[in-house]
């Protein structure tokens, strides 16, 4: 029998001193409660999402350094824990010192070198080149090593040996990407089981949290544990960290299962402790639930965690919240008050001409709902100035010294709204109370650019542009049921159609408000992005043919036919919003604020894109013309 310790901990990426620093408190503690072996995550010394980072010399001096302290005290517990691992005498593919992603075992002061490595350290095999992470771009990985040294990665992959209480153990350890291996052409975990035989599989990993992503995972271990009869031990960070414009929580929810593969302990997500662990792989143990991580309260735990994070990280202790009667700032509002308090947060309402009674009204119950400070400064009389200034302003050609006059379009006169309240009011009150703005822009505003550039697309951080209006709808009502358990948010602003009222076409009295309808487009845009393999608007004229649009992309049935009423329609409301995702949007979020992820894609790193305009494929035109009996 023996007593493991798997530590999940807080990682602060860039800051090993840190991070030693927990481990170390974290190992006293395991060594006081008798602990055999304490596990910690991936790159828990440096952190994973460093950026470049990864290619400054004293910084990965610093973390080899700390390193070898946390080897020197294995006296008596076993440690195994990641780490950056240099050989200084070899190069990676760009020219630079070879680095790999490695897991470190030490026992009374020394490692244990896997049994085929030529390195006293396990090397990640499988690396991930996709979503947020870069991996190949700073590491090598042992099956690149393996075609170095012309050999296979069986032959390098194996166990650790080490005798704790006159046992001999065999330990399995992978790094992260190693245990999700279904769409690689090899599996590390089915290649350590097949050539050994193992006490039990430790995982370490530095897994960002996405939602839903948990669920998969409990599949996967478990299967792999069942499939080879063997306990597996996941140990899993947690914290924040950035690719600069994404922002990723790490939730832990580290999981012990048993050689049945049913879970037998497991972390609460987003918590740092140590957990204990008497584990005997010929035991059967009584099994754990399967933790639930697919609705609103994981989704409301990552952004209340991440925002709090985000704001600690940067040091920011005051927010400004420009508020306007809809559902985005209300609930962005409902959270930031949870989050750093009600002192600490100002609600502004900037209302125009355009502004409805209804909508000031609502604004103002919410801001004493939520007992913060609240302020209205309205902005029709600076618009009016602005649009005057430019209307009577001489505008001359220097060839002829014709002298023009501008005309401001009623759009132009809603970009000047919307930039008034951000650029002007919003930065300058919360640079006075000295805090920042925020952007409350959702997912579907952000796919098609539905904002103003410099405008309300502006802000430090924009907390809810990694969900679609329908999830903002149920975190609204989350935040009222279950976090305040009254009625903050008010049921007007539920019900309330979604609009700017930025000019007389968004009068919300009259029941008139954004382009985007929602309870579709939502779904629509979410094929563009998230979608494993990418959908285009070939794919959607395809299932709008076929009548099976609404099965594929998951919205309500019957929605298609209730808003557009001929293929014309469909087709005009397609390109518009294709164009725009593919064209000005993208220009848009180049320049937005971090996104904090939650979703299998978010923008930023995230989703790579790249500014080449709208195009369709030749299917699709002729698909197009046949619905419109045109000729291709």
């Amino acid at each position: 029998m023996l007593k493991i310790c798997f530590s999940q901990i807080e990682v602060e990426p860039g800051h090993p001193d840190l991070n030693f620093s927990k481990m170390l408190q974290a190992i006293n503690e395991a060594k006081a409660n008798n602990a055999d072996i304490i596990i910690f995550p991936e790159m828990v010394i440096p952190g994973y999402l460093l950026g470049d980072t990864w290619e400054q010399t004293s910084y990965l001096k610093d973390c080899l350094s700390y390193g070898e302290d946390i080897i020197a005290q294995s006296n008596d517990i076993c440690i195994i824990f990641g780490n950056i691992a240099v050989d200084w005498q070899k190069k990676n593919t760009d020219g630079r010192v070879r680095k790999y992603n490695a897991l470190y075992a030490a026992y009374q002061g020394k490692l244990i070198q896997p049994e085929k490595s030529p390195y006293p350290f396990s090397i990640k095999t499988l690396f991930p080149n996709y979503r947020e992470f870069d991996d190949s771009r700073y590491f090598y990985s042992l099956q690149s090593l393996a075609d170095e040294l012309d050999t296979s990665v069986d032959d390098l992959l194996s166990p650790m040996k080490v005798n704790i209480k006159g046992q001999e153990l065999n330990l399995g350890c992978i790094l992260c990407e190693d245990g999700w291996s279904d769409d690689y052409n090899f599996s590390p975990i089915d290649i350590l089981c097949k050539n050994y035989k193992l006490d039990m599989l430790i995982n370490i990993s530095a897994s960002p949290y996405t939602f839903g992503k948990n669920n998969k995972r409990h599949r996967v271990f478990s299967k792999q544990a069942k499939d080879n009869q063997v306990p597996l031990i996941y140990v899993n960070n947690i914290g924040i960290q950035n690719n600069g414009k994404t922002i990723y929580t790490f939730d832990g929810s580290s999981t012990v299962y048993d050689k049945n593969g049913n879970i037998i302990a497991c972390c609460p997500a987003y918590s740092e402790k140590n957990n204990y662990i008497n584990l005997n792989s010929n035991e059967d143990y009584t099994p754990l639930p399967i933790p639930q991580n697919d609705d609103i309260s994981n989704i409301y735990q990552a952004l209340s965690y991440g925002i709090k994070k985000f704001l600690k990280d940067i040091h920011m202790k005051k927010v400004v919240i420009g508020i306007s009667g809809g559902i985005d700032s209300a609930v962005a509002s409902a959270l930031y008050v949870n989050i750093i308090g009600k002192d600490n947060v100002t609600l502004i309402n900037m209302p125009s001409k355009f502004n409805s009674e209804t909508t000031k009204g609502l604004s103002s119950q919410l801001a004493h709902n939520l007992g913060c400070q609240y302020a209205i400064v309205p902005i029709q009389e600076v618009v009016d100035f602005t649009v005057n200034q430019f209307e009577h302003t001489d505008v001359v050609d220097l060839t002829t010294q014709n002298v023009n006059h501008l005309t401001i379009s009623s759009f132009v006169k809603e970009n000047i709204q919307a930039r008034d309240r951000s650029a002007r009011i919003l930065a300058g009150m919360s640079a006075a109370i000295g805090g920042g703005f925020t952007c409350n822009a959702n997912k579907a505003e952000t796919t098609v650019g539905y904002s103003t550039l410099y405008g309300d697309q502006s802000g430090f951080l924009a907390a809810l542009a990694d969900l679609w209006k329908h999830q903002v709808y149920d975190l609204a009502r989350y935040l009222n049921k279950e976090v305040y358990k009254r009625e903050v948010i008010p049921q007007g602003i539920i019900d309330i159609v979604p609009s700017a009222e930025l000019s007389a076409e968004q009068d919300v009295d009259a029941g008139k408000g954004d382009p985007i309808k929602y309870p579709y487009h939502d779904y629509l845009f979410r094929s563009f992005v998230e979608s494993w393999q990418k959908v285009t608007p070939e794919d959607i004229l395809t299932w709008y043919s076929e009548n099976t649009l609404e099965e594929h992309i998951g919205c309500e049935k019957g929605l298609v036919a209730k808003y557009f009423s001929t293929a014309k329609e469909f087709i005009a409301d397609l390109e518009r919003w294709w164009n725009l995702f593919t064209g000005m949007a993208i220009a848009k979020r180049i320049q937005a604020p971090p996104i904090l992820a939650i979703s299998r894609r978010a923008y930023g790193f995230d989703h790579r894109e790249s500014q080449n305009g709208a195009y369709y494929t030749r299917a699709y035109k002729q698909l197009k013309a046949k619905l419109l009996g045109e000729t291709a």
